[in-house]
């Protein structure tokens, strides 16, 4: 059985950074490998998604703060986060894809103060 163990979530202040991991086991095979966040009364949104050819998209919110990447050897993805802003409050959820099955993690807070 796939398990996502998330890492990294805290408190920030506006402009700072935070590094996310997100360690997948039970399984050797990923396709896809991402992050959502959800915000308090919004819905789940993706934030970051890498392929397994090193395919990436963003959310157009994102674009030149965050960076996702991922160590295929350890199954595990990461999301640098920079120039944090207010917005950016939300619950982060890892997300891998195996064998066209979706699995998630339990989720990670970032709070970001100004």
């Amino acid at each position: 059985q796939v398990q996502l163990v998330e890492s990294g979530g805290g408190l920030v202040q506006a402009g700072g950074s935070l590094r996310l991991s997100c360690a997948a086991s039970g399984t050797k095979i990923i396709n896809a490998m991402g992050w959502y966040r959800q915000a308090p009364g919004k819905q789940r949104e993706l934030v970051a998604q890498i392929t397994s050819g090193g395919r990436i998209n963003y959310a157009d919110s994102v674009k030149g703060r965050f960076t996702i990447s991922r160590d295929n050897a350890k199954n595990t993805v990461y999301l640098q986060i920079t120039s944090l802003k207010a917005e950016d409050t939300a619950v982060y959820y890892c997300n891998v894809n195996v064998w066209a099955m979706d699995y998630w993690g339990k989720g990670t807070l970032v709070t970001v103060s100004s």
